[in-house]
Formats: C-alpha cells, sequence, structure tokens
C-alpha cells in the first residue's frame, strides 16, 4: 500500500469518526499541509464518497450520507480484478470456497463506492464460470463486454479467426463464458445473423466499444452448452468418438468440459467426443485418462493407435 493511499484511508476514518473537521486539524492529524488535504479529499470524491466542505467560522469538512461505509479504495481495474477472481472461485475454479466466494462478492457489493458497484454488477451479471484456469484477459475489455451484456447494447470490436483472418464484427452480446483456459463470449452476430462464441483473447482489445445502440434481448441459448459445443465442433482436422471403460461420472471428473463431450452408454461405459489438430496428441490425451478404451472413429486414429501399439510391443519383447 502507498503512502497515499494509506494517508487517504485514515482521512477515511478521522472523517468517519467525527461530524466535522477543519482543513487545519485534518492537516495536523495526518502530518500533511492543507493542500493535500484537500488533494486527498478529491480523491475520496472521485472514489464515491460523499465529503463535503464548507467555509466560514465553524466550516470544514464531513462525510455525507452513505458515507458510513468501510473503507475501501478499489479503482475500476481493481475492482474488476477482484470480482473476477471471486466469480470463478464461486464458479468452483477453487475447490472449498465456493460458499465463502459467494459471501464475499455479497459483502463487496455493500461496501463499494456507487460508482464501482456497477462496475462489479456488470462483471457479476454477465461472467459464467466454469471449473477450470483461465487464460488472462484485459480487465478493459472484459468491462466493456460485461457492461454491453448487462445494459443490451450492441457491441463492436476487431476479431482474429483461428485461420488468422481478421475481421470488424458487430454483436448483441449476451454472456460471458470462462470455461478451461479460455474466456468466451456468447453473441448474436448481426452480419450472420447467428449465434456465435468468440474467444476473447482474439479480440482487439482496443478496438472493443459498446456503442449506445440497445437491443431487445432475444431467447439465447444455454450459455456453457453452446460455448461447449462449439468448441468441440470447431473446425479440427480430426474429430474422435472413443468408448471409454468407465462410469459417467467417473470420466467427468477428469475430462476438462470444454475438451470433450460425454455420453452415458448405459452398461457402465461412455463414449468421448473430442477434436485435435494431430492424431498422436488424440492418442497422448486419451492414454492420460488412463482408462481403457476403444477407438470408434476416425478410421485413421484406429490405423495410427495400431501402429503405435506395434511399436510399444516391439520394444518389450
Amino acid at each position: 500500500m502507498t503512502d497515499t493511499t494509506a494517508r487517504v484511508l485514515q482521512l477515511l476514518g478521522l472523517l468517519q469518526g467525527r461530524a466535522m473537521w477543519t482543513g487545519p486539524e485534518l492537516a495536523d492529524r495526518l502530518g500533511v499541509t492543507t493542500r493535500s488535504v484537500r488533494r486527498d479529499v478529491e480523491r475520496l470524491r472521485q472514489l464515491g464518497y460523499p465529503v463535503r466542505a464548507s467555509t466560514g467560522v465553524g466550516g470544514g469538512y464531513q462525510l455525507g450520507a452513505g458515507g458510513k461505509l468501510p473503507p475501501l479504495l478499489l479503482d475500476p481495474e481493481e475492482a474488476v480484478a477482484v470480482t473476477v477472481s471471486l466469480r470463478l472461485a464461486a464458479g468452483g475454479s477453487v475447490t472449498g470456497v465456493e460458499e465463502s466466494a459467494l459471501r464475499a462478492l455479497a459483502k463487496l457489493d455493500q461496501v463499494l463506492p456507487a460508482a464501482l458497484r456497477s462496475e462489479v454488477e456488470a462483471i457479476s451479471q454477465a461472467v459464467v464460470a466454469v471449473a477450470g484456469v483461465s487464460a488472462p484477459v484485459e480487465a478493459r475489455l472484459l468491462s466493456t463486454v460485461a457492461r454491453a451484456c448487462r445494459d443490451h447494447v450492441l457491441l463492436d470490436f476487431a476479431y482474429r479467426a483461428r485461420d488468422g483472418a481478421e475481421s470488424t464484427r458487430r454483436v448483441e452480446p449476451y454472456r460471458v463464458v470462462a470455461m478451461g483456459r479460455r474466456w468466451y463470449l456468447l453473441a448474436l452476430d448481426l452480419e450472420r445473423d447467428d449465434w456465435r462464441s468468440f474467444r476473447l483473447d482474439r479480440v482487439e482489445p482496443a478496438s472493443a466499444h459498446a456503442t449506445t445502440l440497445r437491443f431487445p434481448p432475444r431467447p439465447a441459448p444455454d450459455p456453457v452448452e453452446y460455448v461447449r459445443e462449439s468448441v468441440l465442433r470447431s473446425p479440427y482436422r480430426y474429430v474422435a468418438r472413443l468408448r471409454l471403460h468407465a462410469p459417467l461420472d467417473e470420466m467427468a471428473a477428469r475430462v476438462p468440459q470444454n475438451a470433450g463431450l460425454l455420453t452415458d452408454l448405459g452398461d457402465g461405459t461412455c463414449q468421448l467426443e473430442t477434436g485435435a489438430e494431430t492424431l498422436d496428441y488424440l492418442v497422448g490425451e486419451t492414454l492420460r485418462l488412463d482408462v481403457a478404451f476403444e477407438v470408434l472413429d476416425p478410421p485413421e486414429l484406429r490405423d495410427r493407435v495400431r501402429e503405435l501399439g506395434g511399436r510399444l510391443r516391439a520394444a518389450v519383447p
């Protein structure tokens, strides 16, 4: 904590502890000049604390109505960071702290100044957290997207597709999904008149702009299910179907939700549908599951597993 921040916290505590303080009194208690007091008072106002100033005999500084709040001084990016971390924890990305994270979110809403509360509300309403560790996303970009989701306004941004092609998109944004190692936006692409999921790490942060054009929300697909399906159906070179000789519940704990689609086959086994750019990657990821399996599709994967199996048997005569 910087000296300035510590002093502002001390100033807030003084204003909460007594109805009226003169500038010289505050300067004396804080060990600064009256000019520094005025700067610190202005910072409290910018953070949303209603500090009133009056001149003349009996004048001074006092904390207005709504100012009896715990001293939580966060700038917008810090508020976003705290909220996102708590949302991810509440969504199960940190086991054992889900309930604590929800309680902390509720307390955060009570102690933040009004100017930052709307920032936090936007994030809380827009983000759906699924278990997993997410890749970095710029706080400002996340705030812009979340506010557009909450306020139902069209969102413009520059986007880089998987093949490197760049385009400009205008969408109706609905939800942000943190799944696996990625952040995704579920939105209706107006040019294509269809639902799309966009990876936020492929959005140019400086280009993201929430317009003033509002749209009436329409029935949207389940954000988690849609993103999971879109990730699995993305144009991988190989899409595999595997029969895993283990119960669905057991495999659901091992297979990340954005890595494959599991289906219960009803006989103590389950089917895994997943994709990759190389056959060897599919083989390696399947072996890491450490269960017996059968390759159902594609034929190229069956051939590759057969070839690698022959090499392994030859390595141990």
